[in-house]
């Protein structure tokens, strides 16, 4: 596996695509209700929406989506409502992987997939396996995922491979052991449906990534509202630390 560099070590290159772009796909419900449709219906769209996104990033050259698919405390939610997810994820699952194969997309599942059912962990794996392949694009999806369960499970990790880091350790120490470490940091973070905050979202990683907040529901964000969110982060000045004057070769005097 390659390792990427951390935005708080090292200074990444400036690009003007996002390689990596994370979402936490929000607003599925609001949007049913103001359609008078029972909230599952919009769940469904959303999965409609997940294809454009991977279509929009394989247009785009964008080469990492991560999408925030169900959280560890989502679970606190209707136990209906619950049920009905895991069934949606599962048929997603059955329905989709083809479809992401044949486009050279690669599936991975990231989180605390012990709590899901058998099946259901067994055509996570299946999926993973049958897209390991592929380059052209890879898509993240995170369920039973927190981004403080994320760092846990990888200082936990770190200490059973590496008893002698537990007095001290680093950064660089860690980082192997969290779940997205196949992936470089995002570099554009979008959340959908108003809220503006990142729900225990990959808390390690969006340490210098652009937020991006839209009050679109996300069953409404089509791709000219992904290019609207892309043209945003266009428009931003990544110092990562330094300052205006750095970034044009200018004196800080």
């Amino acid at each position: 596996m390659a390792f990427f560099s951390s935005s708080t070590r090292q200074v990444p290159d400036a690009v003007a695509v996002p390689d990596h772009v994370a979402v936490i796909m929000d607003g599925n419900g609001r949007w049913a209700k103001s359609r008078f449709l029972p909230r599952f219906t919009g769940h469904v769209k959303g999965v409609e929406l997940v294809r454009e996104m991977v279509r929009a990033c394989l247009e785009r050259k964008i080469h990492y989506l991560t999408l925030f698919a169900f959280s560890s405390e989502n679970w606190r939610r209707p136990q209906e409502e619950v049920t009905m997810l895991m069934q949606l994820f599962a048929k997603s699952l059955q329905q989709e992987v083809e479809k992401l194969h044949r486009n050279g997309v690669r599936l991975r599942v990231i989180g605390d997939l012990s709590r899901f059912d058998s099946s259901l962990q067994s055509l996570i794996r299946d999926a993973e396996l049958g897209t390991a392949d592929n380059t052209k694009l890879e898509l993240t999806i995170a369920a039973n995922y927190g981004g403080r369960w994320d760092i846990m499970q990888a200082v936990n990790k770190m200490l059973a491979a590496q008893p002698s880091k537990r007095d001290t350790w680093s950064e660089s120490d860690l980082e192997p052991y969290l779940s997205m470490a196949f992936a470089p940091e995002p570099d554009l973070f979008i959340r959908t449906g108003g809220e503006e905050r990142i729900s225990n979202f990959l808390l390690w990683q969006l340490a210098y990534t652009e937020l991006y907040f839209t009050k679109t529901l996300w069953p409404a964000f089509n791709t000219t509202e992904f290019d609207r969110a892309i043209l945003s982060y266009q428009q931003r000045e990544r110092r990562f630390g330094r300052t205006s004057e750095q970034l044009t070769g200018q004196s800080d005097a």
